[in-house]
This record gives structure tokens, sequence and C-alpha cells, in this order.
């Protein structure tokens, strides 16, 4: 095989999303005001085949394209959930797509893209192609959350995200200059090679500008502000598409640079990991207990749950990695289960929020009402569900990394947030009934059902499959 076509054979899925994404742009070109219909089918097929070519991808790891890239067993674990999790949004978004009337064929295009841009930063393996995929994926990530664009709380969250992320880009790409000065490579092992030994106050400067231009990408404390109002302006299956697909690869490429690119630094950046966590995981438990809006409590739900996941990263273990995989495997199941009834709460022709409008659903609609308790209960982390090992994985690692405080101060956090979530269990169960929402459609129905499924039997059946693929992806990293 030669290096050419050894490097496409593990770029599959980068190859696949990339002509994808430029043939259906060419297409919806040529066939403009009819509907997107065709695109969107096209590229879900496309997420399809992007999903399933890395199961043909050969070896344990390859570094290629000039060692930019890397393809192994954590990339592709990271991959298949942020791929899988924009497969599900895009067949979330049809329906709400039409009924909004903005299901123009560029918003397919866009997550393609997105997602292409995900993929790369997955597998990134020097600071350059981690700036170009971040860049691919946060361009087109801004233009969706202001695609509804008769709507002013979109066209809002999409300048709100734009003028912040590119803060946080200018961020990441002056720490990443700093790193690159005084190591003298943008590869993420010649850094490790090149800063062995006590390191400089400019690294430490590059470390934290780093780290926090990605925080930014994770909605972390404290570069959080813009999750709530983008998260309730953007159109819902953006907003789903935001709080999956787009969080694993932040979390991923965070995992990676940490790992690779700065081992002999962990006393350095675990004070990092673990202060941003704490506050992280206070404000999610504290501030979404007034919220009335569902996306908003959602929004605060997400910034607690990526310090819940920067738990097991702050363990700087095999085990810590594996803890976080398997927290973001479930959690963003749990997640598109959750948006997907959101997407289920409509009232004629208008999509409502208010988690008010959720009083009585158990009389109204059983089923639905069941899904979203079971959903709530496991983001809560209530055993048996699949949230209860999420937490127990990552906790576990802390614990076993001698981290006490810090497991001990994740528990209490899961203990306040469980507050909101059952309030929610409480609205559907035991108020009065408001207007019945309408039927949802074939592919709202049937997320939320695969999902509620999922989150019921985790311990069961696919459990002990993820937390095995988890452990065999983590060690790839050491």
């Amino acid at each position: 095989m030669t290096p050419l076509s050894y490097a496409i054979a593990h770029s599959l899925p980068e190859i696949i999303l990339a002509v994808g994404a430029l043939g259906l742009l060419m297409l919806g070109a040529f066939r403009a005001g009819k509907g997107d219909w065709i695109i969107s089918e096209a590229a879900i097929v496309v997420l399809g085949l992007a999903l399933l070519s890395m199961f043909f991808q050969l070896g344990d790891k390859a570094i290629i394209w000039d060692g930019a890239f890397v393809d192994d067993a954590f990339a592709r674990f990271m991959k298949a959930l942020a791929i899988g999790g924009a497969l599900v949004s895009l067949l979330l978004s049809r329906e709400f797509m039409a009924r909004n009337g903005i299901d123009q064929f560029e918003f397919p295009v866009l997550v393609l893209l997105a997602t292409l841009g995900m993929s790369m930063l997955i597998s990134a393996q020097s600071l350059i192609a981690l700036y170009l995929g971040l860049e691919l994926m946060s361009l087109a990530l801004y233009v969706i959350a202001a695609f509804h664009r008769d709507n002013g709380r979109a066209s809002e969250a999409g300048l709100k995200y734009f003028v912040l992320g590119s803060l946080s880009s200018g961020m990441l790409l002056y720490g990443a200059s700093l790193l690159y000065g005084f190591a003298g490579t943008v590869s993420f092992t010649g850094i490790a090679q090149a800063l062995q030994g006590s390191p400089s106050l400019g690294v430490i400067f590059g470390l934290v500008f780093v780290l926090a231009g990605l925080s930014f990408k994770m909605s972390i404390v404290p570069f959080h502000m813009w999750t709530p109002d983008v998260y309730e302006g953007a159109p819902t299956p953006v907003t789903a598409f935001f709080a999956t697909a787009a969080k694993v690869a932040a979390v991923a490429v965070t995992v990676r640079i940490i790992i690779t690119a700065f081992p002999g630094l962990q006393h350095e950046w675990r004070q990092i990991v673990v202060f941003v966590a704490i506050l992280s995981m206070a404000l999610g438990s504290f501030a979404a207990i007034g919220q009335t809006n569902i996306k908003r409590l959602m929004a605060y739900s997400s910034i607690g749950h990526m310090g819940f996941a920067l738990v097991g990263l702050a363990a700087g273990t095999e085990q810590g990695v594996a803890g976080v995989m398997i927290y973001m495997a479930i959690y963003v199941l749990m997640t598109l289960g959750t948006f997907a009834a959101i997407l289920s709460m409509r009232v004629g022709d208008r999509y409502v929020e208010d988690i008010a409008d959720l009083a009585g659903l158990s009389r109204t609609n059983g089923l639905m009402a069941f899904v979203i308790a079971m959903m709530m209960f496991s983001l809560a982390g209530i055993p048996p569900l699949a949230g209860f090992f999420a937490k127990w994985y990552v906790f576990l690692a802390a614990i076993n990394g001698n981290l006490y405080g810090l497991a001990v101060i994740g528990m209490l956090a899961s203990v306040v947030a469980a507050f909101y979530y059952l309030r929610i269990v409480k609205i559907m169960y035991f108020d009065e009934s408001a207007r019945p929402f309408e039927r949802a459609n074939v592919e709202v129905t049937a997320v939320m059902a695969v999902m509620g499924l999922f989150v019921v039997i985790f311990s069961f059946f696919p459990g002990p499959a993820v937390v095995q693929a988890a452990a065999a992806a983590a060690k790839s990293l050491f």
C-alpha cells in the first residue's frame, strides 16, 4: 500500500463527509427553490456512510498526512459519537425546519461541514490541524445558530456565539503560538518531548490560553456565558447538535492534547481542570433551579455535565480517560432523547418550550411522560439508569487518583441538580393538565423511544460493550 492510499484508507470518514458536503452543495445550488428534502435525505445517508466507514479502517493506530492527523481507537470512538449525534440531530430537524419555513438546503450542508470539522478536530495531532478543524466546525456552527433569520432570538444567539467564539479562537491561537515558540514544533508528541523537565513560564501561559479556548467550546465555567442564550435562541434541532456532537469534539481534543502533549505537566494542568470542573458542576447545579424554559435548563444542565466529565480527565489516568468516554457516550444519548421530547412539545403549529407546558403530561400522553421521566432520572444520576453509571466511572477514576475532595463535591452537586430534574417529573405527574400536545412525527417518536430504552436497559445490554470499547480506546492514548 502506497503512503497516499494508506492515508486515504485512514481518512475515509473525513473524505466521505467532504465529498458529500461539496456534492450536496452543488446539487442544492442547481435545485434552487425546490425545498431541501432530497438534500436532507442525502446528508443523512452521507453521515451514515461516514459512520459505517470507520468499521473498515485498518490497524490499531496510524499517524498520517505528515504527522498532522492520527487515526486510533480513541478517535474512532469519539468520531462515532460525534457523527451519530449529527445524524440524529438531522433526523430530528426535518419536521421542525419545514414547519418554521426554514428548510433550505444549506442547513444539512452546513451540518456536514461542521461534522467534518469535528472529525478533523478529534483526529488532530498538531496545533495547526487542531485550529483548522476547530474553525471549520465553528464557522458552520455560527451560521446554523442564526439559521432562523426572521427570528430575533436566533439572530441574537448567532451573533453572541460568533463574537464570543471569535474571542476564544484568538485566545487559543495565542496559546498555540506560545507553545510553538517555546517547543519549536506544532506536533503534540514533539511538544511533549520538548517540554520534558521543568516547564518555563511561557509554556504555562500557552497551556492556559489553549485550555481557555477549548473551554469555550465545551461551555465550562468561566467560559459558559454564551450557552443559555444560544441554546434558547437557536432552532431546537440546532441546539441538540450543539449539545451533543460539538461537545464530543471539544472534549475529545481537550483530552488528546492534555494527555499527548502535556504528560510532564500533569501538576499544572490538573489544577486548571479541577478548578473549572468544580465551578461548572456548581453553576450547572444551582443556576438551573430557577429556569422556566426547558432549553435554558438543558443549557445549564450541559454546563454541569461537562464539569462531571472533566472529573475523569482530572485523574489523568487511563481509567479516567475511559470514564470521560463512557460519560460522553451516555450523555449524548440522554441529551438526544431529551431534545426529541422537547421537539414533541407542539400545540397546534407552535412549538412550546416552557416547563409549565408539561403539566399533567402523564394523563394526556403517558408514554412520552414516562420517557421524559426516565431521561430526567438518568440525567440526575439515579440508579440503575445509564446516567448513574456515567457518574460512577468518572468518580471512581477520581477516587483511584486520590482526588477525594473533587469526587465528594461532584456527588454533592449531583444531589443539588437532582432537584430541578425531579421537579419536571413532579410537574408531569402531579400538576393539573395543560393543553395536550400534537402527535409527533415518526422520526422524533422513534428517537425518543430508542434513547429511552437505552437509558433503561444500559446496565444489561449495551453497557458492558460500551465500557470495553472505551477502555480499549483510552489505552491507545497512553
